[in-house]
């Protein structure tokens, strides 16, 4: 089994899909990797440093059975589509959502090149976030899994995704369309695990999406929700009820 099939089976598809370029294909890969693998920062609040190569991220990820989070997610991802033949490149990103100030670049993103134009893909965001490809065109409204997202051009972040909230449009992510390699998230991954202002290496930060919504760890508090709507929720979750939950909720090994 080479190393994309090990892929598919890790996220739950065919080892033997056929591998055509094209957004179908694409859409069908993110959807099954936000399904079958949690974001998550526990070897960050377990002080195990985060590598990046290729290498590590396959091992931890697939051969191990964890997760990660977006410095290793979209990491992965960029290096099986590119195993596969894909078009791929990588964008340097800041995280707009819920900011009053220009926040700082600490989120990778990964963009694929079909005939028909560039699209962004991202598994590794937490909260409600695309499951399918977004073309990156300005101002078409893309509707997916009942939200709606655009591509707005800004003469300060170049690129930014704007996603419909109660009506509105708010600014998710923006990135330019400067290519990112390897080596540039180094250092703000590293910020991400050891500077005191990091908010990744406080307390435990999980999440999974399900096909209706998502379920999150943040601290000892434990959620489900269907949509934007809390429909269960934990608190002042025990150490049994945790490591229960990360094998059969979030999926995690080990």
């Amino acid at each position: 089994m080479n190393q994309h099939q090990a892929f598919f089976t890790r996220i739950g598809l065919d080892p033997e899909t056929k591998i055509e370029y094209t957004v179908d294909l694409l859409g069908r890969i993110q959807t099954a990797c936000v399904l079958s693998i949690a974001y998550e920062n526990l070897d960050i609040l377990a002080g195990k440093p985060i590598l990046l190569t290729p290498e590590a991220l396959f091992d931890k990820i697939i051969t191990c059975g964890r997760g990660g989070y977006c410095f290793e997610l979209n990491g992965l991802l960029t290096h099986m589509l590119r195993d596969m033949g894909f078009s791929v490149s990588e964008r340097f990103a800041r995280f707009l959502r819920g900011e009053r100030e220009i926040p700082m670049r600490r989120h990778r993103v990964t963009v694929v090149s079909l005939p028909d134009g560039d699209y962004l893909l991202d598994i590794g965001v937490g909260q409600i976030a695309p499951r399918l490809p977004l073309k990156i065109t300005e101002g078409v409204i893309q509707e997916q899994n009942g939200e709606s997202y655009r591509f707005r051009r800004d003469s300060v972040h170049g690129w930014v995704l704007e996603d419909l909230h109660h009506g509105e449009w708010r600014d998710y992510i923006g990135f330019s369309d400067d290519l990112a390699f390897d080596v540039d998230f180094l250092q703000p991954s590293f910020f991400c695990e050891a500077h005191p202002d990091s908010v990744f290496n406080k307390a435990p930060m999980i999440a999974i999406k399900t096909p209706a919504g998502r379920c999150t760890i943040d601290g000892r508090t434990y959620k489900e929700f269907i949509g934007e709507d809390l429909v269960h929720m934990e608190e002042n979750v025990t150490d049994q009820r945790f490591d229960e939950l990360l094998t059969t909720i979030f999926k995690l090994k080990g």
